[in-house]
């Protein structure tokens, strides 16, 4: 008897220790939303903020949406007066206990080769894809382009962006 006690211990113990990576609320996004585009337009970005529950660090691996035929994990820096997109390579670390906040200028996702303009008032679902929490559906809101511009420094006029580095 003493001996299945402490097998029962064990298991208890090895059962603890293994962390619920799927869990839906480990992983929660707020206020994603994406600028409205101009007619024509084949890009597209969207903006949030990720919240990581869990005790340990997650990362952001992969996108996916029917609004577009790429999605990917970009940061705007400013260098010399040219703002430059690059793709974030190996995903976006999500401390644990901690958030990640993808706003114009900084952190956002690329929309590559959108199928048809965003429009005001529309929303388009998005699929997140993180290392550990694994798979978290969402859903964006387009925003007007009028106030979206004025919240996007150094957005509002592509003809200065560097976008050699998309793919």
């Amino acid at each position: 008897m003493r001996y299945l006690s402490k097998l029962a211990f064990a298991a208890l113990l090895m059962v603890a220790a293994v962390p619920a990576f799927a869990q839906s609320s480990s992983i929660q996004v707020a206020n994603p939303w994406a600028p409205a585009t101009p007619s024509g337009a084949k890009t597209g970005a969207v903006y949030m903020t990720i919240d990581n529950k869990l005790s340990i660090a997650d990362r952001l691996t992969g996108l996916s949406s029917e609004v577009a035929k790429k999605l990917q994990i970009h940061e705007t820096k400013t260098d010399k007066g040219i703002t430059k997109m690059r793709e974030i390579s190996g995903g976006l670390p999500v401390p644990a206990g901690g958030s990640v906040v993808l706003k114009p200028g900084g952190y956002h996702v690329m929309l590559i080769d959108l199928n048809k303009p965003l429009k005001a008032g529309e929303t388009f679902p998005v699929t997140l894809v993180f290392e550990k929490a694994g798979k978290v559906s969402i859903t964006v809101s387009v925003q007007s382009m009028g106030a979206t511009h004025d919240s996007m420094p150094g957005m509002g006029d592509m003809d200065h962006m560097d976008h050699t580095d998309m793919k």
